[in-house]
């Protein structure tokens, strides 16, 4: 959806290019140039924007549901760990990036930020739409500002396996892409945000993928665009609008993202290496620990369990 949205708005500025608009895609692009570390200095929210009625049809499509299982202090910052990436990150932009979750409600006090590929605020007109649902970049810049907010309130919601662990998006499947992603940990550590696991039960479901195991020709394609495009491009399908065989509308499949207990995190400005590994290694079993006691829940079997890769 997302690829098809930048599309569209790259297309509309060729367009204003071809037809030769000047007077329409001068004044833009110059202002561009002067806006252009805005998505990485908090964004521009939109509170209009949030509160579209489409967005309250998107939650209630599949629905998405979110769960509160520990009370965090608005007086400090968080960073939410977002698992399962999905192919669509439904949970994600349901519960944070519009004004018809409970969040507010859940978590009063706090503003959250979903942070997406850099990429994404490099389309132009498409940068400004994503940046009214309160999306900002996922570059180290961009979060450190909103972990720097000294009075706390902010969280930093990341998808932590990235567009890598889209390819493993398959309905059934949980495999989660962390064990080398440790970012996230130094920079925990360097403002002392909190740490929070978030898991999202229903997010593998909502599309089913083409067949591509690790070592297949498909795999190693996808692998290989999404090394040199920096975002994946999994081959899924799911239903259509007026019929259940085949389209590319999601699967009307429920979604529950679970928040679960904080890390406290010590500030170190300068941690070292055996410091993120620890504090990386907590995280992991508190995500596992999370997992486990909500699956059954969720109609997820006994015997399954989180893959780390």
């Amino acid at each position: 959806m997302t690829a098809q949205q930048a599309q569209v708005c790259i297309g509309i500025i060729v367009i204003l290019i071809i037809y030769n608009c000047w007077f329409l895609y001068v004044p833009y692009m110059t202002w561009l140039y002067f806006d252009w570390s805005t998505p990485e200095q908090g964004g521009r929210r939109s509170k209009w924007v949030r509160s579209w009625t489409v967005w309250k049809y998107f939650k209630d499509y599949f629905p998405i549901h979110l769960i509160k299982t520990w009370d965090l202090d608005p007086s400090h910052n968080y960073i939410f760990g977002f698992h399962p990436h999905g192919v669509l990150v439904a949970g994600a932009f349901g519960n944070f990036c519009t004004n018809y979750s409970d969040f507010e409600e859940l978590f009063p006090g706090f503003t959250a930020y979903l942070h997406v590929l850099p990429f994404w605020f490099r389309c132009p007109l498409f940068r400004e739409y994503l940046m009214t649902s309160g999306s900002v970049s996922v570059s180290k810049k961009s979060v450190s500002h909103v972990l720097s907010k000294e009075e706390g309130g902010n969280i930093s919601v990341i998808v932590l396996g990235g567009a890598e662990e889209s390819l493993d998006a398959h309905p059934g499947k949980f495999t989660l892409f962390i064990r080398q992603r440790k970012g996230f940990v130094k920079i925990a550590l360097t403002h002392g945000a909190s740490l929070v696991p978030v898991f999202s039960f229903g997010e593998n479901e909502l599309f089913k993928q083409v067949n591509n195991p690790e070592g297949s020709w498909l795999r190693t394609v996808q692998e290989k665009l999404q090394k040199v495009m920096g975002f994946a491009l999994p081959l899924f399908h799911a239903r259509g609008i007026f019929q259940y065989n085949f389209g590319l509308m999601p699967y009307r499949k429920p979604i529950h993202t679970v928040v679960g207990r904080p890390i406290p995190v010590h500030q170190t400005l300068h941690p070292s290496p055996e410091q993120i590994e620890e504090l990386h290694q907590t995280y992991m079993e508190e995500l596992r620990k999370l997992f486990e006691a909500h699956k059954r829940k969720y109609g997820i079997p006994e015997h399954e369990t989180l893959i780390f890769k």
